[in-house]
């Protein structure tokens, strides 16, 4: 077998990673199928690389990103179908007052207590002032002194997306491997394992075509088995065709009501958007429904739109006064912004509404149940106590059922409530599943009881929107002696540059999201103490205070939002320049829901996210799935966040102290609610006891046995994907990380002889045995040995030699030795010819 590389004749590799392999049982490709061949794959579109090499770098330059409404930034798109039309009555975002919000702030809030602390620290702020704006005059100077370092810094970047060495080994011996390898290597060899790359990530990807109904549950369904595709066939109903594209669908072709049109024509909405124009008509037949569209597409509208219009034509009176309408959110805040943006749509129709939310007043909630209102908008655990609860009110007469965010509403921790609202729900009612990562996993939707339901999947599935550019920032750290210092120095190195970024570039419109409550709140008290205005969102606060922070942040009174998960999904608040991400999340589908609340309804938008050692395998996933344009590296100046690290250390001890007051008047507080409380108990016992205990489906240990459960499950399922990925990485080029292509093959032609020899070694001594008989030497034959007699015996002796010898003849042989020695040659000559001719 000869093998050689194929060179073009201009003198380069044009062709350095194609190896031609010629045995004596091929035939030699024709000259002219070869050049058509090559031809077609140079002008065949290669995959983007799974790098951030070949992107576009950022130098952050410390010029602040100021943009209004009248700006490029928030400007619509003339491409995108969702056209918002100039009305004084078109809002600005919608609305988050909800009257009845429980739980008051305390009377000296934190924001008071930062404001106290910070008449101590102007010299601190003076110094984070000064970094943010003398660099804008040394910008040159940063840039030609700091080159060479920004370049080391992509390389070991780009090495430690590509290398993905063991956690054992380290992420710098990773990476210093690497670079050793690929130093060592020839060109052909760096260009074929790119294009292995390409070919790795061809089949990973999906076809991001001009289709704008996909059919698979994920990215990779074409790897589903045929079971899988026979059940989802036999589950899903087909979808019929589009009669007319979704360019020249408007709401007047929908034939909705006139009141209706009226309201969306006051908001400024003129045409529908994919996903409303693809919905609406399936949602009006009665059908049901599991559809996805990439965040701010206008999914709330696509199934609130319908459902209005099919209440138009209901029998109205006193008498035929019922809830037909369910819509379920996970969140507090995504069911107020529901309720605000079915309010709005009906503001010209009789049909009333009722949210039904945890943090808010019982009692109202109870009267608006009373009255049976036409939709209810609720969260899960609210909804099952009103129903358990309240008196009158009950959802047997439900007639749909709609799931905002539904992929949410599937997992493990609303698995139990949601069980319980389908038991309780009749049977035959119309369903809808709306969600920017919406599943068809038949398992998973077979317990919602739906009746052969539509698939609507516009734009890809896992994707961003198109007008949204991610930025990356390195988080780097020192070696350090174990995962756990290192992972300490990233959290406080991630500080610094989080504050680098907010004071420097990005000063307005910003929310950044966090991965624990206790993290938000310490980065509020950093962001007081430095003077920048900011807000948090999370779990710890109550309703009241989470409102006012999502008022403040819509009304522009405050710049950051610090939040976590909580506000991911689904809140549209307008005017959002910017999304940061102090951390990579743990799923894929976190991080589109988080960068999803910039770019919507076709605007610009901006997502920055810092990248540990621990978030290669994600990024690795989010730059596959986007296209390279919409990726960047921004690079932010040593200098800089070496002074905002500094900066930090120097406040720890005003943050203790803020944190130390703050738990004191939580105390306060407390106290105090516990004194009225007593009051309360002793003032109005009678009609306390009176009230009937309120009730929930499961006991206090079934929850417990049902909390855990719901936590074994999922960190089952985050140890299986972990697993999965890991598999995944052994099974492709991780194996072969950092080799040549000679070392390559070298290697894998050893385990398929180890395969092949795994019942034995007659293999192996057959190989060895023609190697043996292979010429040393090009042209030259060597002269093979005279095979071995075998004697019965089972000894090899070697053959005697022709002619007398010393024991044929000698002195002591006499004249008859000599006659005898003749006639003996003459006998074995003739039989040696003989031999021959046989």
């Amino acid at each position: 077998m000869a093998r050689g590389v194929a060179r073009d004749s201009r003198g380069t590799h044009a062709r350095d990673d194609f190896v031609m392999t010629i045995d004596s049982d091929d035939e030699p490709m024709d000259l002219g199928a070869e050049e058509e061949l090559e031809q077609r794959e140079e002008e065949a579109p290669k995959k983007t690389k799974a790098t951030i090499s070949d992107r576009e770098k950022i130098r952050d330059s410390g010029k602040a990103r100021r943009q209004t409404a009248d700006t490029e930034g928030l400007e619509i798109g003339g491409d995108f179908e969702f056209e918002v039309g100039e009305s004084e009555f078109a809002p600005t975002s919608w609305d988050f007052n909800v009257d009845g919000a429980k739980g008051a702030g305390m009377k000296l809030s934190v924001d008071d207590i930062i404001e106290r602390r910070r008449s101590g620290l102007a010299d601190v702020i003076k110094e984070v002032a000064v970094g943010g704006d003398d660099d804008d005059d040394e910008e040159e100077d940063e840039d030609g002194d700091e080159e060479d370092g920004d370049e080391d810094e992509d390389e070991v970047f780009e090495d430690a997306i590509d290398a993905e060495s063991s956690d054992e080994e380290g992420f710098g011996a990773g990476v210093r491997a690497q670079k050793r390898q690929a130093e060592s290597s020839e060109d052909e060899d760096e260009d074929e394992d790119d294009d292995e790359d390409d070919e790795e990530d061809e089949e990973e990807s999906t076809d991001e075509g001009d289709a704008n109904v996909l059919e698979s549950s994920d990215d990779d369904s074409e790897d589903d088995d045929d079971e899988t595709r026979a059940r989802k066939t036999a589950y899903f109903a087909k979808d019929e065709e589009k009669k007319e594209t979704d360019d020249d669908v408007s709401f007047s072709s929908l034939r909705l009501n006139r009141a209706l049109i009226r309201a969306l024509d006051s908001l400024g909405f003129k045409q529908p958007t994919p996903i409303q124009a693809r919905t609406i008509p399936v949602a009006l037949a009665g059908k049901d429904l599991v559809a996805g569209a990439v965040t701010g597409s206008g999914k709330t509208a696509a199934f609130l739109i319908p459902i209005l219009e099919r209440l138009s034509y209901r029998h109205k009176g006193v008498e035929e006064a019922k809830s037909r309408v369910i819509v379920l959110c996970p969140t507090r805040e995504l069911a107020i912004q529901c309720h605000s943006v079915g309010k709005s749509l009906a503001k010209y129709m009789d049909v009333r509404f009722a949210l039904c939310i945890g943090g808010l007043s019982l009692k109202n909630q109870e009267a608006e149940l009373k009255l049976r209102p036409d939709i209810i908008i609720a969260t899960p655990g609210r909804l099952i106590d009103h129903i358990r609860n309240s008196t009158s009110f009950g959802v047997d007469d439900v007639e749909i059922l709609v799931m905002d965010e539904a992929d949410r509403m599937l997992e493990d921790g609303f698995e139990a409530e949601l069980n319980e609202i389908i038991r309780l729900c009749p049977q035959k009612r119309q369903t809808m599943l709306f969600s920017a990562t919406m599943t068809d996993d038949v398992d998973q939707l077979v317990r919602l009881s739906l009746n052969k339901p539509v698939r609507m999947f516009v734009d890809p599935r896992r994707s961003t929107a198109a007008r949204l550019v991610q930025e990356f920032v390195r988080v780097r750290v020192p070696a350090a002696s174990s995962a756990a210092a290192r992972l300490q120095a990233e959290d406080a190195h991630r500080a610094a540059l989080l504050l680098t970024l907010c004071t420097r570039t990005f000063r307005e419109q910003v929310i950044i999201f966090v991965r624990s409550k206790k993290l938000a709140h310490q980065l509020k008290i950093i962001f007081g103490l430095l003077g920048l205005s900011a807000a948090e969102l999370h779990g710890d606060l109550s309703q009241e205070q989470r409102l006012q922070s999502l008022t403040a942040f819509r009304d522009r009174k405050v710049d950051f939002l610090l939040a976590t998960d909580l506000a991911s999904r689904g809140l549209d608040i307008r005017g959002v320049q910017t999304v940061i991400n102090y951390d990579m999340p743990a799923q894929l589908e976190q991080y589109l829901h988080r960068v999803g609340r910039t770019a919507r309804a076709g605007r610009h938008g901006r997502s920055v996210t810092l990248v540990g050692e621990n978030d290669r395998r994600l990024l690795k996933t989010v730059l596959k799935k986007t296209p390279p344009e919409q990726v960047k590296h921004r690079l932010l100046p040593t200098e800089t966040v070496q002074r905002m690290d500094t900066a930090i250390v120097a406040l720890r001890p005003e943050i203790e102290q803020v944190l130390a007051e703050e738990k004191e008047e939580r105390a306060l507080r407390q106290a105090e609610m516990q004194m009225t409380k007593g009051e309360n108990m002793i003032a109005h016992s009678e009609e306390i006891y009176s009230r009937p205990a309120r009730t929930w489906f499961q006991s206090e240990k079934e929850k417990a046995a049902s909390k855990n459960t719901s936590m074994a499950e999922y960190i089952a399922k985050m140890d299986a994907l972990k697993a999965s990925e890991k598999k995944k990485s052994e099974k492709g080029r991780d194996r072969f990380a950092g080799l040549s292509r000679r070392k390559k093959r070298s290697k894998m032609m050893r385990e398929e002889i180890a395969k092949e020899n795994s019942q034995g070694a007659t293999d192996a001594a057959i190989r060895a045995a023609k190697r043996a008989q292979r010429p040393k030497e090009l042209g030259v034959i060597e002269p093979k040995q005279p095979p071995r007699k075998r004697h019965k015996g089972g000894k090899d002796t070697k053959p005697a030699k022709s002619g007398g010898g010393k024991t044929g003849g000698g002195k002591t042989g006499g004249g008859k030795a000599a006659g005898g020695r003749k006639g003996s040659g003459k006998s074995m000559f003739s039989s040696d010819m003989s031999a021959r001719r046989r």
